[in-house]
């Protein structure tokens, strides 16, 4: 069954008007009718089961049938901060992430990255962005769509990682190195250490450049409060790690079926 999120403006005396994209889908491709169901999700914490009423000229109406109290949310809440990659990398890692997981996506620049960042083309980016990001959490049937935040100077991500219970930044050397700390590890002695507190812990995950990260960055990042941690002993590309990491966040919160 075909999902599609609503917002709150969408609401109009019990029903729900889907417009525009969403409507076209409806219609043009699932070729749908009045009677055929459907579900809805406000985006937020709701989702449900809904009747098709009535179809207009450019919009559908539907009436909510169902109210659904399961959840396909997971327990941990992952933010993926990556470094700008080049090309639609971008779209790769937003789109497999949601799919995933992922609440957020929170794209920053960084010492290495290899694509020159247009400030004038963030806004269309973001769209971009967001429509994956949406039609990714459509398909998956997710509750929510991930955030896409704008992007963020290096300093800027800096300070971001002290709101976060745990942030944990991805370094090849980590990996290298013999004694170095692992995903696995650091999450171990997180859960052990009785630091969780909160009933859906925030988790930054920090995911590097086509060039890696910098010595600096890696200490700078470790004195904001992040964990250095490897991904294993091979180099993942920069598409690749956040999306990792982000499976074995998902694994061991007990999202594959037991902690």
């Amino acid at each position: 069954m075909q999902r599609y999120f609503v917002t709150p403006q969408q609401v109009q005396e019990g029903t729900f008007i889907i417009t525009g994209d969403d409507a076209r889908h409806i219609v043009k491709v699932m070729r749908m009718k009045p009677d055929d169901k459907i579900y809805v999700s406000d985006g937020q914490s709701k989702s449900g089961i809904a009747v098709i009423r009535e179809i207009g000229a450019d919009s559908v109406q539907v009436e909510l049938e169902e109210l659904l109290d399961r959840s396909s949310e997971p327990a941990w809440s992952v933010t993926i901060a990556q470094s700008l990659p080049k090309g639609d990398k971008m779209e790769l890692i937003i789109q497999k992430g949601t799919e995933i997981g992922a609440c957020a996506f929170a794209p920053f620049q960084s010492e290495r990255m290899i694509v020159q960042y247009d400030a004038r083309k963030e806004a269309k980016r973001l769209e971009r962005w967001g429509k994956i990001a949406k039609e990714a959490a459509e398909q998956c049937h997710r509750d929510r769509i991930p955030v896409i935040e704008g992007v963020r100077s290096w300093k800027e991500l800096l300070q971001l990682i002290g709101s976060f219970d745990l942030a944990l930044f991805c370094y090849e050397e980590e990996g290298r190195e013999d004694g170095g700390l692992g995903l696995r590890s650091a999450l171990q002695h997180w859960l052990t250490a009785g630091v969780r507190q909160a009933d859906k812990p925030s988790i930054l995950l920090i995911a590097g450049p086509e060039g890696g990260f910098t010595k600096k960055e890696a200490a700078e990042a470790e004195q904001a409060g992040a964990r250095l941690v490897g991904l294993g002993s091979r180099i993942l590309r920069a598409e690749t790690a956040g999306i990792v990491g982000l499976t074995c966040l998902m694994y061991e919160s007990g999202e594959m079926g037991g902690a």
